[in-house]
């Protein structure tokens, strides 16, 4: 069977390898020069079972609201006039309970940890390197309320079998003596062993390399402007390269998937959300961390990857506005010198900003709608990297006939 991706990041290009790996003929098309140019290049690299949490809680529409007149908030709400975007936030305001929340956590986990176990297969299979640090990640707090409060978030994960170790602010030093220097700073942290961090882009790349290696083409440079439907199925798809057709067609386009999908089918719930990172280099004189952590007092993440260190903080509902300037990483700049003084070349950062798929539930939309020949693997938020092995994974047994290692409830569009 011929298989279409629609989409060159991480979702698409890990879903293209799947599918090969089916025996599938693979046919990959992504507008930008190169994959893993859109959101897959510089987010927080992390592989984050450990922090499978649902955005969509009861703490969020306070954040939300305070985020009006101050700049210093994980969510800065802004105000549009799209009728997507108020559609999404009704949605995502319904998400915003006790219940809806340790639903949509629980899903997103069983996610995250399944496909955790796919990304190991593929890098047994292929031997792609990516910077990876398997040694774990932490969740440090600043306050003794917040730490508190933190241990009892986390009991959902660890009724879910996830691997968790308390710490103190002194065997946090000792496992990471980078923080040794602000360890008074700290209450307490989550010690999650079996997390780990990784170059997103650099696996994205990689695997693409192996996707022509084996015979798939990937189709760079090209805009898809229509997808063609007879009502039944699409029949094909129009490109500024051409028209293209196959037997079967993976829509894995992140934020524009809406919009490729219009007409089509009902409303698929994916916007953007804007996500800001720093890339700073690491020379010998800096004692940078040894490992990936989260200041969930500042909802800052940080992360290493050989000789830089990725920082990455802020949700902006931004719309389709991926634009940005110095002076909006001014807040997180400061708050990492704050957690690492010595940790990295502060003088010589470099500035990114994504657009996240998100839906109001955090969890993705996978399986099929009105077009018969038409697999959705797309809207993967804020753990599109953590997500994107299993998500391709279960699309390459849905496309086969075959039941899924993990059940999709609340992860299709039915």
């Amino acid at each position: 069977m011929h298989v279409l991706v629609l989409g060159g990041g991480v979702i698409g290009v890990t879903t293209a390898y799947e599918l090969l790996k089916d025996g599938h003929e693979v046919t990959l098309v992504e507008r930008e020069p190169d994959v893993a140019l859109g959101t897959s290049f510089a987010n927080a690299g992390m592989v984050a079972p450990g922090h499978a949490f649902a955005w969509a809680s009861p703490r969020a529409p306070k954040v939300l609201l305070r985020s009006l007149w101050r700049n210093d908030q994980a969510l800065l709400f802004r105000f549009h006039t799209d009728p997507a975007f108020w559609r999404w936030c009704i949605r995502f305001l319904g998400e915003c309970t006790a219940e809806r929340a340790r639903i949509n956590t629980q899903r997103k986990h069983r996610l995250c940890v399944y496909s955790q176990a796919v990304l190991g297969d593929v890098v047994a299979d292929t031997g792609v390197a990516f910077d990876a640090l398997p040694s774990g990640l932490l969740y440090f707090h600043r306050t003794a309320g917040t730490f508190e409060r933190g241990v009892r978030n986390m009991k959902i994960l660890r009724d879910l079998g996830q691997a968790q170790q308390i710490l103190t602010r002194d065997e946090i030093a000792t496992l990471d003596p980078a923080l040794a220097p602000m360890k008074d700073k700290i209450a307490g942290g989550i010690y999650s062993s079996t997390d780990s961090s990784g170059d997103c882009a650099m696996f994205t790349r990689a695997l693409a390399g192996v996707v022509r290696a084996r015979g798939g083409r990937v189709l760079t440079g090209t805009t898809i402007t229509r997808l063609e439907s007879d009502g039944s199925q699409i029949t094909g798809v129009q490109t500024s390269a051409g028209r293209l057709q196959a037997d079967a067609y993976v829509l894995a386009a992140g934020i524009w998937s809406p919009k490729l999908l219009a007409g089509l089918d009902k409303w698929l719930p994916v916007y953007p959300v804007k996500g800001y990172s720093l890339t700073l280099p690491i020379g010998h004189n800096h004692l940078a961390p040894a490992i990936g952590a989260v200041d969930e007092d500042n909802l800052i993440a940080y992360a290493r990857m050989g000789d830089r260190l990725r920082v990455t903080a802020t949700a902006d509902f931004a719309g389709y506005n991926a634009s940005h300037k110095p002076s909006d990483f001014a807040v997180m700049l400061g708050k990492i010198q704050d957690v690492l003084p010595g940790g990295a070349d502060y003088t010589n950062p470099g500035y990114w900003a994504g657009l996240r798929p998100m839906t109001p539930e955090g969890t993705p939309v996978m399986g099929k709608g009105r077009q018969r020949n038409l697999y959705f693997n797309t809207g993967h938020g804020h753990v599109g990297w953590t997500m994107s092995c299993g998500a391709a994974r279960i699309t390459r047994d849905l496309i086969a006939g075959r039941t899924p290692a993990i059940p999709l409830e609340g992860m299709t569009l039915q």
